[in-house]
């Protein structure tokens, strides 16, 4: 990582990371501080809230204002920040388990809203902190520690879930394709209502272990050759997409942002 990025926007005291080696988290926390340095943004001026989980823990080595909450409640404290200053570029970092299962709620009434977030969700198909528990995005039939026989569960395809919501941004992007995913958090950040962007990572730790993925190389190559751009997967058979994913922008929709509509009903009570 360049120094001067680590030296502008990260707590130097509180490095090294404690993630584990190989671990993707690194990479999109990364990806996030490029994005904001690409944009120029008042450092001073942006607020980065997490819940609870490994993705969570960016936030203790981001030199910004930052909030580390509950487990599932990022979103909750995040729409409080940005209810009491709208002019604040709100953050949200959380991971797959802490977005869509305890968090879901709130995951989907904040796309429902399209109040004026951006969320990077650390997508690493599993519950990594607290011992490799399967997760709602761990694929069916993959393992986990709960799940020692396989998992039965259709896992959520949380950019889609976003989408139907009412997010009015979405993407999805992975660890290894680093410059498609700086590109998606720039435009998120500058989306002006709620923006979700999926960054697959990977955990050799936990659930590559369990599902027999090979080394932490092994799993970004994999990202490397399943992920297919929505742009090129248009122009492919659905045999040539088996077993593929996608990443791109699938969503760019504005519409109002809701702390500016709020804004709106005070005003009109103020005439009143």
């Amino acid at each position: 990582m360049p120094s001067a990025i680590v030296n502008e926007y990260f707590r130097t005291n509180k490095l090294p990371q404690i993630w584990c080696p190989g671990c993707g988290h690194g990479i999109i926390t990364r990806a996030i501080t490029v994005a904001i340095d690409k944009l120029g943004f008042d450092r001073d001026k942006i607020c980065v809230v997490s819940g609870i989980g490994c993705s969570s823990r960016a936030t203790g080595y981001l030199d910004f204002d930052t909030l580390h909450t509950t487990h599932g409640r990022a979103l909750a404290f995040a729409t409080g920040v940005k209810l009491a200053n709208p002019e604040m570029k709100v953050i949200v970092i959380t991971g797959d388990g802490d977005a869509s299962a305890i968090g879901g709620n709130h995951f989907i009434h904040a796309c429902r809203r399209n109040i004026g977030i951006t969320t990077i969700v650390f997508n690493n198909n599993i519950y990594g902190m607290t011992g490799g528990q399967y997760s709602p995005t761990t694929p069916k039939f993959d393992k986990g520690t709960t799940a020692p026989y396989g998992n039965i569960d259709k896992a959520f395809d949380i950019p889609t879930l976003a989408a139907a919501a009412g997010a009015t941004y979405v993407g999805r992007s992975t660890a290894y394709h680093t410059n498609l995913l700086i590109s998606l958090i720039e435009n998120g950040l500058k989306n002006d209502g709620f923006s979700l962007i999926e960054a697959v990572s990977s955990c050799p730790t936990y659930y590559g272990r369990k599902n027999k993925k090979g080394s932490a190389v092994d799993m970004l190559e994999w990202q490397k050759d399943h992920a297919v751009n929505i742009s090129a997967a248009s122009k492919m058979t659905p045999e040539a997409l088996e077993g593929k994913f996608l990443i791109g922008e699938f969503k760019n929709s504005p519409e109002p942002e809701y702390t500016s509509e709020y804004q709106k009903i005070i005003d009109r009570f103020i005439k009143e």
